[in-house]
């Protein structure tokens, strides 16, 4: 009598350590990219050439790129894993359209979580940050707010894979799991993003633009009051959707991505026969 063969685990795609210190160099830059305004001296060079800022760290975009093909030439992302990754880029891409001009429909948030959570956090920030750009190209948004939204939705894909329990929770209490990720994850991205581009504001034209002449205190108090103002809203409706996405269509996708997953054996290398 045979006994039946355990069903394999769809595993993540493994980070190797040149794509860890390419992803790590990435973050810290991004970090100082979009947090400068709230730590720079008043008196400093660096709020002096504020306006210049959106040139500077568009250089983040090389460093983008440079992680993408560490990643793609390790041995844990090979072929087969690229052509998931450029599958689904191509799906979140063409998602992200339907939303434009209105308020918080953005399906391809959702897409990003399950994602991540599926195929781990390196593979994650890889297919975050290509998805933004593929999007960017087909919407024609490419400009020097680009690097800044590659880098936030690899961050936002790239946390779902470092949820807890990819192995063990399954079910409603994942789908919740993913749901409250989502949600939370979709005012972070957009508050990064008005981080990004608050700087730039005329400060005369608005009593909630960034100063820099003022104390970080103040400025963190325009801030938040910034987002209040302008963003709320459309983060909601990011969230909302997220959240009703993940939990009315979740369970499938992530069957679907898990069987795709196993099924490619992404660990496993292609080899040729002969003819």
């Amino acid at each position: 009598m045979t006994t039946p063969r355990a069903r394999p685990q769809a595993g993540a795609v493994r980070l190797g350590p040149r794509s860890l210190a390419a992803l790590c160099l990435v973050s810290a830059v991004g970090v100082a990219g979009f947090g400068w305004p709230l730590f720079a001296d008043p008196t400093s060079q660096v709020a002096a050439h504020a306006q210049d800022a959106p040139w500077l760290f568009a250089a983040l975009l090389v460093l983008l790129v440079a992680v993408v093909t560490a990643t793609i030439s390790e041995s844990g992302l090979g072929p087969k894993a690229v052509a998931m990754l450029g599958v689904l880029a191509a799906t979140g891409a063409a998602l992200r359209p339907i939303g434009a001009g209105t308020a918080g429909i953005e399906p391809m948030f959702f897409l990003m979580v399950l994602s991540g959570r599926v195929l781990g956090p390196g593979f994650g920030f890889v297919l975050g940050s290509v998805t933004m750009f593929s999007s960017a190209l087909l919407t024609g948004g490419v400009g020097p707010w680009l690097p800044f939204q590659m880098l936030a939705m690899g961050w936002f894909t790239m946390g779902a894979g470092l949820l807890p329990g990819p192995d063990r929770l399954r079910g409603r209490g994942e789908l919740a799991l993913l749901a409250v990720y989502g949600f939370c994850a979709a005012f972070a991205y957009g508050t990064v993003m008005n981080l990004a581009g608050w700087p730039f504001m005329d400060a005369l034209a608005s009593n909630v633009a960034f100063d820099p002449h003022a104390d970080v205190p103040a400025n963190l108090a325009r801030f938040l009051a910034y987002c209040l103002a302008t963003s709320l809203g459309w983060d909601l409706g990011r969230a909302v959707v997220t959240v009703v996405l993940t939990l009315t269509l979740g369970a499938t996708l992530l069957k679907a991505l898990r069987r795709a997953t196993r099924r490619a054996a992404f660990e496993t290398p292609v080899t040729f026969e002969p003819l």
